[in-house]
């Protein structure tokens, strides 16, 4: 695929994306919570888009948040909405920048737009503190996820697997202690070796 078609697919919809996409704020904040987002923490938050979490993060009182996405159109929408100095963004592949050590990472709704799983979580691993937590998750069901997918997003995005499949592959990294696919959301977590 890969890296440049989803990059152009997400730079296209960067426009509408905050009044095309809606997200359930209630799924949002229990995600956070197996998250284990706290104050003081810094936080990576990897395909971010137009920073849907920032807000929830922030709310959190983090102590940093850096946003990473290959969409430039969707880090500049999301600078136009962020001007909190908690805030950094960056356009690049989440998988190939130097993105420092940080305490949490969450990847919401973006995993299946990369095409190697095990390869991003094994960098995922790279940028946490020891005993940082990274999370896995969507705010809907893994079949409404794969359906949309499915449509025009088939180009860009590969299915999302079972999270007990994910589970198995984040283990070797992390100790998994939250695995939900369920009819609401989608999230696998687990604290770093």
């Amino acid at each position: 695929m890969y890296t440049e078609q989803v990059a152009a697919f997400f730079n296209e919809l960067a426009p509408d994306w905050d009044t095309s996409h809606t997200h359930d704020t209630k799924i949002i904040e229990n995600i956070l919570d197996y998250a284990d987002i706290r104050r003081n923490m810094s936080v990576l938050d990897v395909g971010c888009g137009t920073g849907i979490l920032f807000p929830f993060y922030l709310d959190r009182n983090v102590r940093a948040v850096t946003g990473v996405d290959l969409s430039s159109g969707m880090i500049d929408r999301a600078k136009e909405k962020f001007q909190d100095p908690r805030v950094r963004l960056i356009v690049g592949d989440a998988e190939k920048l130097q993105l420092g050590t940080f305490d949490r990472c969450v990847v919401y709704s973006a995993l299946p737009h990369f095409e190697n799983a095990v390869r991003l979580i094994s960098k995922l691993a790279q940028a946490l503190n020891q005993d940082g937590r990274l999370t896995v998750a969507h705010s809907e069901s893994r079949e409404k996820i794969d359906q949309r997918h499915r449509g025009s997003a088939h180009n860009v995005s590969v299915g999302l697997m079972p999270a007990s499949e994910l589970a198995s592959l984040i283990s070797p990294y992390f100790q998994v202690d939250t695995v939900i696919d369920n009819d609401e959301m989608y999230v696998i977590s687990g604290v770093k070796y």
